[in-house]
Formats: structure tokens, sequence, C-alpha cells
């Protein structure tokens, strides 16, 4: 685990080589077919050597949330022990890679509601009328989730049949995780870490990224239940648009992903607290003697 740009997948891919090991994406937008440059999807060179799950299984059209990521995850996470590997949970989606570890609140659903609430909301247009009726019927789940459009739906399906607000309703999450696991956060200094990320997206820039985004735009990525939320999709579409320059492009990009980054060392510093910090930079030997007990 780790914030993003932090070297998670180098580490994981070189375990899982060595290992007889699997790895499953902790990735939100590594599900999605097609933005493979932006997420920074493992090679196929990569994919080759090491099995790898939770990767290109959604069109962008589909919604993802966290219920259907740990049912999928989980099922990989088992095949994998079966087979006598070891599964490498690898990525940065906190929330889904705590939900997979220690287990989801059993909160009530309604299918056909769902399906209703989806059809009225899950679409940028009616976004506005969606936290305004959260205002009205839950403001704390307004508050806490309020650029989050699938969660807010989520809250508003549970308020629906309860009458109570979904953070009332969760209970504290458990302690002990689900599997036998160890956990290792990957740590850097924040300086060193802003300039990983401005390096990583000018490569990416110039790696075809503008391509692949205008390509996914076309297709309507913007418009998505869950995949507009990728990085910096939104941001090169202004660039396309004639609204920013090149260099401004480079820079909001990093901007939105250190920002996103800051979110991420706080979730891991928080959430996970059986997690070993793994001092960054480190090599492969050395994380070798950090997995040692």
């Amino acid at each position: 685990m780790g914030p993003t740009a932090s070297g998670k997948s180098d580490l994981a891919f070189r375990f899982a080589l060595e290992h007889v090991g699997e790895i499953i994406s902790a990735d939100s937008m590594q599900v999605y077919r097609g933005l493979d440059i932006g997420t920074a999807k493992p090679s196929a060179e990569e994919r080759r050597l090491v099995p790898h799950h939770m990767l290109d299984i959604l069109d962008i059209s589909e919604p993802l949330d966290v219920y259907r990521y740990v049912e999928s995850a989980g099922k990989c996470v088992n095949d994998i022990s079966v087979r006598g590997h070891i599964p490498v949970i690898c990525g940065g989606t906190g929330f889904y890679i705590r939900s997979l570890l220690y287990g989801l609140d059993p909160l009530p659903g309604d299918h056909a509601l769902r399906k209703e609430l989806d059809a009225l909301y899950d679409n940028e247009e009616s976004f506005e009328e969606l936290k305004k009726i959260m205002l009205e019927k839950d403001s704390v789940s307004l508050n806490k989730w309020n650029s989050h459009r699938r969660k807010l739906i989520r809250a508003l399906e549970v308020f629906t049949i309860t009458g109570k607000s979904i953070t009332e309703l969760q209970s504290a999450p458990s302690s002990v995780p689900r599997f036998p696991v160890r956990q290792f956060v990957l740590s850097w200094e924040r300086e060193e870490l802003k300039k990983r990320i401005a390096g990583r997206t000018e490569k990416m820039l110039s790696s075809g990224w503008i391509e692949e985004a205008a390509s996914m735009i076309s297709k309507g990525l913007l418009n998505t239940p869950t995949a507009h939320q990728a990085l910096g999709y939104r941001q090169i579409a202004e660039f396309i648009e004639g609204r920013i320059t090149r260099m401004e492009l480079a820079g909001r990009i990093a901007t939105a992903t250190w920002q996103y980054a800051r979110r991420q060392i706080t979730w891991f510093k928080t959430k996970h607290p059986g997690s070993k910090i793994v001092n960054m930079p480190c090599n492969y030997t050395q994380f070798i003697d950090n997995f040692t007990p």
C-alpha cells in the first residue's frame, strides 16, 4: 500500500515473480479497459511473467463500488490460495483495501430502488439535485462524501430504506483481518514524493496519455458512473479544448495527483494500524529484509 507514485507496483512485481505470487490490483480505476497509461497499469511483459487480477474487467460505462470490488477481489484471493500461490494485493485505493481485508458493514439494500436512484442521479447533470436531497435527508453523509456521487446515491438508498443515516448504521470496523496477511505501507518524504509525481506525470503525457485520453473522452468517459473519477483525464480534456497550455496541463495534473496522494497518506496512517512502514527509497533487497519476520 501507499500513495500514488510511491513504487508499489515494482516491489509487488518483484516479490510475486520470486515467490510464486499473483498480483491483485487494488486500484479502482485499473479495472477499466482503455485507461492504461493514465492509471499506470503494468506492462504486457509484466502481466505475462506474473498473473495479474482485477485489471481490465469493466467497460467505462459500468459502475464500480466497494461491494463489487470486495466480492471479486475476495474470490481472487481464494482462487490464488487454492492454487498454492501467494495473493499479493497492491494498490492505493485505501477504502477498497480496508474493506477487502476487514470486511464490509452488512447494510440493507434494495436492487430495484438502487436501479431507480442510479437512473435519476448517476449523471453529472443531476449531481447538484442529489446534493440538495442529501442536505435535507442526511447532511452528515453529504459532508462526508460531498464529491462522491456513487457514495451519496448509496447513502440515499440506505436512508430511503431505513430512515437513518448510513454513517449512523455503520458499525465500528473490525480490527481482525479476514485473511492471514502482512501489510506494508510505502512512505516517502513529501517533497520527494511531489518530485516523483511531477516526473511520472510528464513521462505519462509524453508516452501517449493525451491520445489515450482523447479516445476515451470521445467514448463518453467524463459522463460515466465511476470511471470519470480517473485522475488527469478531465484536465487533458481542458487541454484538448484549448483552455490550458501543455505546460499548465502537466502542472494541474501533478497538483491534483499530489492532493490525492495526501489523502492516501492520511488514510494509510489511520486505517491500517497493523501495517509495517517501509521508508522509501528502498530497493528490493531492503524490502525483503523488511518482509522477513
